[in-house]
Protein backbone atom coordinates (compact mmCIF):
# COMPACT_ATOMS: atom_id res chain seq x y z
CA UNK A 1 0.00 0.00 0.00
CA UNK A 2 1.70 3.09 -0.94
CA UNK A 3 1.09 6.55 0.85
CA UNK A 4 -1.26 8.03 -2.44
CA UNK A 5 -3.52 4.92 -1.44
CA UNK A 6 -3.71 5.40 2.45
CA UNK A 7 -4.54 9.38 1.30
CA UNK A 8 -7.07 8.47 -1.11
CA UNK A 9 -8.15 5.74 1.63
CA UNK A 10 -8.31 8.28 4.75
CA UNK A 11 -10.05 11.26 2.83
CA UNK A 12 -12.85 8.92 2.19
CA UNK A 13 -13.60 7.76 5.13
CA UNK A 14 -13.13 11.11 6.40
CA UNK A 15 -15.35 12.55 3.84
CA UNK A 16 -17.92 9.49 4.06
CA UNK A 17 -18.21 9.91 8.59
CA UNK A 18 -19.04 13.89 7.73
CA UNK A 19 -21.03 13.50 5.44
CA UNK A 20 -23.27 11.03 7.66
CA UNK A 21 -22.80 12.94 10.43
CA UNK A 22 -24.29 16.05 8.87
CA UNK A 23 -27.29 14.15 7.46
CA UNK A 24 -28.24 12.85 11.24
CA UNK A 25 -27.64 16.08 12.72
CA UNK A 26 -29.88 17.31 10.17
CA UNK A 27 -32.49 15.27 10.43
CA UNK A 28 -32.41 15.37 14.31
CA UNK A 29 -32.55 19.35 14.60
CA UNK A 30 -34.58 20.05 11.85
CA UNK A 31 -33.06 23.78 10.92
CA UNK A 32 -35.19 25.99 8.84
CA UNK A 33 -32.33 25.73 5.76
CA UNK A 34 -32.26 22.02 6.73
CA UNK A 35 -32.85 21.44 2.70
CA UNK A 36 -29.38 22.43 2.13
CA UNK A 37 -27.47 21.29 4.70
CA UNK A 38 -28.98 17.66 3.92
CA UNK A 39 -28.23 17.90 0.30
CA UNK A 40 -24.40 18.85 1.11
CA UNK A 41 -24.23 15.80 3.57
CA UNK A 42 -25.13 13.39 0.92
CA UNK A 43 -22.86 14.58 -1.95
CA UNK A 44 -20.36 14.70 0.92
CA UNK A 45 -21.26 10.74 1.43
CA UNK A 46 -21.60 10.02 -2.08
CA UNK A 47 -18.02 11.93 -2.63
CA UNK A 48 -16.43 10.12 -0.02
CA UNK A 49 -17.41 6.37 -1.53
CA UNK A 50 -16.39 7.58 -4.71
CA UNK A 51 -12.78 8.72 -3.22
CA UNK A 52 -12.61 5.37 -1.54
CA UNK A 53 -13.59 3.24 -4.23
CA UNK A 54 -10.82 4.91 -6.58
CA UNK A 55 -7.93 3.18 -5.44
CA UNK A 56 -5.56 2.51 -8.30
Amino acid sequence: MTVNVTSRTLSGIVSIILGLYTTINIILDKPENGFWCLISGILLVIIGIFIFLNKK
